[in-house]
Order: structure tokens, then sequence, then C-alpha cells
């Protein structure tokens, strides 16, 4: 059976490689690199060094030309690296050269991300929106782990070529089953998918409302949904600390239920194919109410990873919905030009602390304001004879004040407008 090598198990000592075509590029560049550290501090594998490459041309072999990859590569032996890890995507072609050169596993930042969802998955959607990824990400690549066995079996075999070696065979074999389990993947995501619009259809018969927190990865989401609702979802600061949805139910001042949604942070260069396989995660998202959009105010990146998490949203779909802007961490920053910077950046901006509460009661009270027209606030007399009616008041709405008048109920509660029709006979003026 076919199986994704696990690169954690292998490899203790990389060596990270970033190269930079345009000189006004260099800063971005520089600052991926460091976010590569992180990503693979993630994994558990040690660091040994950082390269910056600049060069001019991109090569086809390797990226850089040949003298650069063979710099790289005693520079690695050097510091007796087992992996090297390339911040831009490396096509199957230009991966397969670089091991052959080094001998040395080599991955990209994108086989980096893929292994951090595969460790981090719980749920079993997760696990399935990863395993997918992963095997259409190896299905390509799939040459590299099967040269061995040619190279073992020397020339041997009947003349001409036209037999296939050993690993040639393999390599069909493998091919074979990862399509196979693609094809698996995609179906059991189908049934997940099947199951989450059945959840979805119950919710929007009760016409409860729904809002999605987003953005970039460790901006706090987690920890501010925590706070909101009073819950224990795990929250770390660490990069993808929670990769499956989680859903909180909360009361509104005005008596309104909204359904809050915590969804994977995003990350800068996020490969295309987890956008793709991800996209029953973040429907959350794309069928929200409004979005919450967290942005963690003492980052030196923020204004990079605002526009990360617009462009994802715009591959989703979801870009024009309604959204609030959360400056989280707004206690760790500490110089008020950057405050005053922000504040210009970012008018209407809720500057909240997920660890002190601090502007916790200013969002939620703008999600009040944003639902704002799906609820009044009536008075209603209702007969003590229609139960049925009290009840639907009591469980579709939030009763404010009862009182008694001979045999009627005198209600005051605020109620969505969608229930206006069935209950207008028994409205009375304030």
């Amino acid at each position: 059976m076919f199986e994704i090598r696990e690169k954690p198990d292998m490899v203790e000592r990389a060596m990270l490689v970033g190269f930079c075509f345009d000189k006004s590029e260099e800063k971005e560049c520089q600052s991926l690199l460091i976010e590569l550290e992180e990503l693979v501090d993630t994994l558990g594998i040690g660091i040994v060094g950082v390269e910056l490459v600049r060069i001019r041309d991109k090569n086809m072999r390797f990226i850089c030309g040949t003298g650069k990859a063979d710099e790289l590569v005693e520079l690695a032996r050097q510091r007796e690296c087992d992996c090297i890890v390339i911040d831009n995507e490396l096509s199957p072609m230009q991966q397969r050269n670089w091991e052959e050169l080094a001998d040395l596993t080599v991955i990209d930042r994108e086989e980096v991300i893929l292994d951090i969802f595969a460790s981090r998955a719980r749920t079993k959607e997760a696990q399935l929106q990863v395993q997918l990824a992963r095997t259409q990400y190896a299905l390509p690549r799939m040459a590299r782990m099967w040269n061995h066995l040619d190279r073992e079996g020397g020339a041997g075999g009947s003349s001409g070529g036209a037999s296939r070696g050993m690993g040639e065979q393999q390599i069909e074999i493998d091919r074979r089953l990862a399509r196979k389990k693609i094809s698996q993947l995609k179906s059991q995501l189908e049934e997940v998918r099947r199951q989450r619009a059945t959840q979805r259809k119950e919710r929007q018969k009760a016409d409860t409302a729904t809002a999605a927190i987003v953005g970039y990865t460790n901006a706090g989401k987690s920890t501010l949904l925590n706070k909101i609702a009073g819950s224990d979802i795990m929250e770390a600061d660490m990069l993808f600390a929670t990769l499956d949805p989680t859903t909180r139910r909360i009361d509104l001042e005005d008596g309104q239920t909204l359904l809050l949604s915590d969804t994977v942070g995003f990350v800068r260069n996020l490969p295309h194919r987890l956008i793709e396989s991800f996209k029953a995660t973040l429907e959350e998202a794309i069928l929200a109410d409004f979005l919450i959009h967290v942005l963690d105010a003492s980052s030196e990146e923020i204004y990079d990873h605002y526009e990360t998490t617009k462009k994802v949203l715009v591959e989703l779909g979801a870009d024009e919905k309604r959204y609030l802007i959360v400056l989280n961490k707004i206690d760790r920053v500490e110089d008020p030009t950057i405050l005053t910077g922000l504040r210009n950046e970012f008018p209407g901006a809720i500057e909240t602390s997920a660890i002190t509460g601090l502007g916790i009661e200013d969002l939620t009270g703008k999600f009040t304001e944003l639902l704002a027209g799906r609820v009044k606030l009536m008075n209603y007399r209702i007969p003590q004879s229609r139960g049925d009616v009290s009840g639907l008041i009591h469980r579709e709405g939030k009763v404010t004040a009862t009182d008694y008048e001979g045999n009627d109920v005198l209600l005051t509660a605020v109620v969505p407008r969608t229930l206006e029709g069935q209950l207008a006979e028994f409205v009375v003026e304030s």
C-alpha cells in the first residue's frame, strides 16, 4: 500500500534556503524565510543554517544555477544537515534534481505546511482533507521514491531496453494506488460535506445568525473565541494550533443567538491544493452572515497578514461579506506611533486583548449592531389558551418581561423578523 514518507521522523538538522529574484522583494523574501523558520520549528526539526540567495534568472533545473546549487549542497554537508528546506515552490523534477545532487532529503515550503497539517488534524474531516492534499502533492513526485531499486538492479534484463526496472514497476503500482486513494478520499469527503449540509439546514431552519472568525495563523483567533464564549478550545502560541472548525453558541445583549465559528489560520504562500481541500472546513466563512477578521496588532507583518487573508477570502468567494476588523493583542503595542498608524489604516477596528478581556464587550456590541435588522422588540397580548404562541416566542426569541391581565399573558420580547407575520394578530402598542 502506498504511503507518504514522514519527514519529522527522518530528519533532525535542516538548512533553510530562500531564493530572491528581485532586489525590491528582498525584505519580503527575508520575512518569508523567518516565517519558514517558525514552520520548520513547528515540525520539531532543528535549524542549523538559513541562506537567502539572490539570483537574477530562474534556472529550470535547480531554480538557481548549477554552481550555486553545488555551493549550497556543500554548505549543508559542512553543517552536517540531513535535510534542505527550500522556501520557494519546487517542481517534482527540481526536487528530484536537488535530492540526487545532495543525497539528502529536500523539501519545499508546501511540503512543510502539509506535514504540519498532518500532525495537527484531529477530526475525521480534517484528517481526510490533509490526506487528500498530501496524496495529490505526492503523486507526481513518486519517481524519486523508487529510483534506488533501478540502481540496485544494475543493467541486467533483456536487451534493447524493453524491460522495465524494479523502480519503474513500483512507481506504476504506487501511482495506481495513489489515484485510487485520491478517489476514495474525495468520496469520503463528499459524504462529510453532505452531513455538514444537513446540519446547516437545521441551523437555517432555526434562522440562527452565524459569524466566522478568520485571520492569519497565530493571530489569537481561538483565544478570542474562548474569551467571548467562555469555552476551552485548544490555544497555543504556535502556527496552526488548531485545524478543525469549532463553533460556539453565544447570546447577544438584544436576545439573539449567534453561532460563532473559528477557522484554520491562513499563511502566506498557502498551497493552493490546501485551499481546495479545506473548502469544507472554510465554508463556515463562506456561509456566515458576517466575518470577524482578527489581526495580531503586535506583529511587524500585520499589513502583509491582512492582505494574505483577504487574498484567500477572494479565492473562497467570501470577500464580499460584511466583516469586522479586530486588532487583537493590542496590549502588546507600546509604541504610540504604531498604534496611531494602525488606527489610521484600519478605521473603525475593534481593539481587543483576548488575554486580558480588553475590548470584548465592544466587540460583542458590534455583533449586535450588525444583526440588528434581524430582530425586533415587540409587545404581545396572548390568550392563556394559546400556549403554542407563548412557547414559540420563548423558543425563538428572548422574553424580557412577562405580566398577566385577566386571561391574557402580556409578553415583551425580542423576536426574529421572520416571525412577524405569524405573531401579527397578538401585537399591542407599547
